[in-house]
């Protein structure tokens, strides 16, 4: 799936592209009965919220799920990140599920993706981004993404390393300077149903609130990064940042229904 040239510009504008509903029904359908069963595992790439038995984000899915290994093969996410990176050649950084569960989901505070990467990884150039597909709705209420646009332009900002808030370590933006971003380019929460597609910049300046509802907000996140700018630091385990830089190749764009065909014939 190609973007068009407007929209390669709006997202080299404001630092992010929405697209609402990019999957279909059925395709959601496919991922969404393997995700309850996927957060429940006892295994040391599903991480808890800190004080909780809720989970808070599952690692490295693709690599122990076929429906996800597919998904993280999918043309619809994938080609995007061939445009937007400028080369064909790239390699999944990071690919997780963040829960958000309802009552339970934490917030992720203030921070830009790239900071992360280069002080934890030395990742040489903010030449990676993420695509997320909204498993579940996100809405006003459940703790949506929450964007400052055209904060990428600022580069890396200075951040400092914030090991207590949650229980996943995160290299954050301090409140003066988000006071500063947001009085230049306000706050921005796309919100839609599932199957709808966010992606944004590596240095785009982001964070999420609790989520006080029923509704967990699932979200599944594609980190891609270019194979001549793969990381040169090793420190954190491979399952949070991947070692093997082997170019991604594309599946099909039925990938994810030929998957529950196949399960269909077999069953019968």
């Amino acid at each position: 799936m190609r973007l068009t040239n407007a929209q390669i510009a709006e997202f080299e504008e404001l630092g992010y592209l929405f697209l609402p509903s990019l999957f279909s029904p059925e395709e959601m359908a496919i991922l969404n009965a393997e995700v309850p069963g996927l957060l429940a595992q006892r295994r040391e790439e599903v991480v808890r919220e800190k004080g909780s038995e809720a989970p808070r984000t599952a690692f490295y899915v693709q690599t122990w799920n076929e429906v996800f290994a597919r998904l993280a093969r999918h043309p619809k996410l994938v080609e995007p990140g061939f445009q937007l990176l400028g080369s064909e050649k790239l390699y999944m950084h990071q690919f997780k599920i963040n829960a958000k569960a309802a009552f339970d989901g934490a917030v992720w505070q203030w921070h830009q993706d790239y900071a992360t990467w280069f002080n934890d990884d030395d990742m040489p150039a903010p030449r990676a981004m993420n695509i997320a597909l909204f498993l579940a709705e996100a809405n006003e209420f459940n703790g949506p993404l929450m964007f400052i646009p055209r904060s990428h332009r600022r580069g890396r900002l200075a951040a400092g390393h914030d090991v207590t808030t949650t229980s996943y370590p995160l290299w954050t933006v301090d409140n003066e300077t988000i006071t500063r971003l947001v009085a230049e380019g306000g706050i921005v929460a796309p919100k839609g149903p599932p199957g709808s597609v966010l992606m944004f910049h590596g240095n785009l300046v982001h964070a999420s609130g609790s989520n006080l509802t029923p509704w967990s907000r699932w979200i599944v996140y594609l980190s891609l990064n270019r194979c001549d700018n793969a990381i040169r630091r090793f420190k954190r385990p491979a399952w949070i940042a991947n070692r093997d830089f082997t170019p991604i190749e594309m599946l099909p764009e039925d990938c994810l229904l030929d998957y529950a065909r196949q399960r269909r014939t077999a069953a019968e």
